[in-house]
């Protein structure tokens, strides 16, 4: 949320809470709300065609940690603390602040981070190594029920779903609660009331 979303949040809130209790009267309740939203898309319009308006109203982002040290100066102008950045941090499961070369705090609050190039994860790209293609997987069955539009859009019949329904030993429709189609053509299927083994408990019961 970005100071300029936080005022206009604030107002409404201010004009519902007069409205509750009769502060305004007459031609006001109904011309309030117009003004305010007439004028929240007029800034918003100003704001994609101006960068200097985009600044004023939404902001810009702050860096906080660069080439691995603290800016102190930014960090007091925004009266942004230590406590606040480590807890941002952690939230982003970084709890050594050694690990990060930039980090930027963002117009709506939220931390940006760039760790150092030693603490990154390797990936198969730095390795070399070609890897298969990995897209989006497809819902087929839904609480039961076959969406038989993603069937058809994936060029699939019921005839080829219940096929596959029995490879998983599946032989009624009602078993399933959800089943996917993965992007290498595989089907996962999750049936229903089925007892996993081994199954961790969360929470503690009484004894």
């Amino acid at each position: 949320m970005t100071y300029f979303d936080f005022v206009i949040y604030t107002v409404m809130g201010k004009m519902a809470g007069e409205f509750v209790t009769d502060e305004v009267k007459g031609p006001w309740l109904l011309l309030s709300p117009i003004i305010l939203a007439a004028a929240t898309v007029a800034i918003e319009k100003v704001s994609l065609k101006s960068l200097a308006a985009r600044k004023l109203f939404e902001g810009e982002p702050v860096v906080v940690i660069q080439n691995g040290k603290l800016m102190e100066k930014n960090m007091r102008r925004l009266r942004y603390n230590l406590n606040e950045l480590e807890m941002q941090l952690r939230e982003k499961g970084i709890f050594n602040m050694t690990e990060v070369e930039f980090a930027l705090l963002e117009p709506n609050g939220k931390l940006s981070i760039l760790k150092k190039s030693q603490q990154l994860p390797v990936t198969m790209h730095d390795l070399g190594k070609p890897t298969a293609y990995k897209g989006l997987a497809t819902e087929i069955i839904k609480d039961g029920d076959v969406l038989e539009q993603n069937l058809r859009q994936c060029n699939l019949t019921f005839g080829w779903l219940f096929g596959e329904l029995k490879k998983h030993g599946v032989e009624e429709l009602s078993q399933v609660f959800y089943a996917a189609l993965q992007s290498d053509g595989t089907l996962y299927v999750d049936i229903r009331r089925d007892e996993a083994g081994g199954l961790h408990e969360v929470e503690d019961k009484p004894t």
